[in-house]
Formats: C-alpha cells, structure tokens, sequence
C-alpha cells in the first residue's frame, strides 16, 4: 500500500472487532486495493461482488439448479451457492463494490445476516453465518451518476471509513510504481482537474498512470517527446474521465487543453525510466 496508513489499521482493528464496513470515496482512490492488502495480510479469504442494477437476490444468495430439482426436487443439494451464502458458510469476506448502485430489494437480504448472523433461504432453511463472516463495501459518495441512498436499516449496522484521494507525493509513489516513471506533471494535471471550477469529478491517478503510459508509447511512435505529444496524450487519458458542471458549454477536451497551459511548459525531470513498466510488486 501506498499511503492509506491510518484507513488500513482502522478496516483491521474494525475486521477483528466483528464490524461491518463501507468505504465511502471517490472512484480510483484505492478502496479495493486496501481490502485486498489488508485480507492478504489476515490471510482472509474473499469473495467479490460488482454491485450494480442487475444484482438480483438469486445472483447475491445463489438459487436451486432447475435441472437438478426436477430430477430429485428442492433438496439443500440442489442449491447453487451465491457469493453471499459461500462467504457466510466459510466466515470469508464479501465485498461489494459500489454498494448504493444495487436495488433496494438485493441490499434488503443482507439486513438479516447484519442484523442476526445468520440467513433464512427459501426451500433451504436456516444457514448460520461462520465466525469470521463480515462485509465489506465499497461506494462512491451519494450524488455520483446513478447512485442512491442506502436505507439507514443497512447503515445503522456497518462502520463507515472516508477514503479521499491522497496527497501529490502518495500519487507519485503510486504511478512510478505502475509505470516506471516518475512523472510530476502527469501527477499534477490529473489532480488540477479536480479543482477546476467547471468540473465536477475529476482523473483519479489512473488517469495519470494511463497518461505516462500513453505519452511514453506515443513518444517511442514519433521518435521523440514534445508539448504536442503530450497534449495529445493527455486529452485521450482524461477528457473522458472528467464529468463537467451541468450548463458547462467547454468540451471535456478544451478542459484539459487549459488545466495543461496552467501547468506551465516545463516537464519535471523523470528519474529511471525503463524502457517498460517495472513489475508493481518489485518496488
């Protein structure tokens, strides 16, 4: 992990509490990245979920095999385990991603596992939740695109951790790891277009990762690196990433072409760039 210090010993002291968590943040702040570490290092294992309007009850808890109940009926063998029952049967982690995405009718079947520890399935019975069982969600804030509010009975029974974007130098860290460049413009434009005035969401740093990885190829394309390539770079990796003010009458492309011309012509100097990105886990 990269920064995130305090937020990944909160989310373990909580995991060995017995707590249930959400966390709460922006997109491409690192919410599944510090799940993953902090379970690899309980050695907890972990079954996910993308939230998201299609995730039905049946496609959450599992359902019966049709097939298999027509030869021998509604028997707990028939039953195909969901990610919900297996992480409750095993005591694992279940995470879901973008939890205030999914139908109030899905997130109504985990109140009772919240609530009492256990869930009732119909033709199934009564499945105990193992000791180890919690669940972990994450979301983006309430008034991103799409996004509802998730009912205070789901609420009242987790701990919530912030998670916002972290500070220039975390950045950097975070894109020389992933590309082999330590590129302070990049950095710095990506984290410009979240204070511009006429945007309302912002590049996370994937959109200064994807940045340095296209400037670097488009570069070795034209035989050299030049303001335009540049340019040309960064319009591909975060014009479609920015969501603009409602009434805003710039294109996301004239945003980025101005947050560019603030940043100054000048590249901060780059220390050991490979020729291709180095291995994340070898820094």
């Amino acid at each position: 992990m990269v920064g995130l210090r305090r937020e990944a010993e909160v989310l373990a002291a909580a995991l060995a509490g017995g707590c249930h968590v959400v966390l709460e943040g922006p997109p491409g702040t690192g919410k599944s990245t510090l799940l993953r570490a902090v379970a690899a290092g309980a050695g907890r294992g972990v079954e996910f979920v993308e939230g998201n309007a299609e995730l039905t009850p049946a496609r959450l808890i599992g359902h019966h095999d049709p097939a298999l109940v027509l030869e021998a009926g509604y028997r707990p063998d028939t039953f195909v385990d969901g990610p919900l029952l297996t992480a409750v049967r095993e005591g694992a982690l279940l995470y879901i991603e973008e939890l205030n995405r999914v139908p109030e009718e899905t997130l109504n079947v985990l109140v009772g596992v919240l609530a009492e520890g256990e869930i009732h399935v119909p033709r199934l019975g009564r499945v105990p939740a193992g000791a180890q069982f919690r669940l972990i969600a994450a979301m983006n804030p309430f008034d991103a695109v799409g996004t509802a509010r998730v009912s205070q009975a789901i609420s009242d029974r987790m701990c919530r951790i912030a998670i916002g974007y972290q500070d220039a130098a975390a950045e950097r860290a975070i894109v020389e790891r992933l590309t082999g460049l330590d590129d302070a413009r990049a950095v710095e434009l990506a984290r410009a277009s979240r204070e511009h005035p006429q945007v309302w969401m912002g590049a996370s740093v994937r959109g200064a990762i994807d940045l340095v990885r296209l400037e670097r190829e488009l570069a070795a394309l034209r035989g050299g690196a030049d303001d335009g390539t540049f340019a040309d770079a960064a319009i591909a990796a975060l014009s479609g990433r920015l969501r603009l003010e409602e009434g805003c009458e710039k294109t996301p492309e004239a945003i980025v072409m101005e947050l560019i011309a603030g940043l100054g012509k000048a590249s901060a100097p780059r220390r050991g760039a490979p020729s291709r990105p180095a291995a994340p886990g070898n820094r």
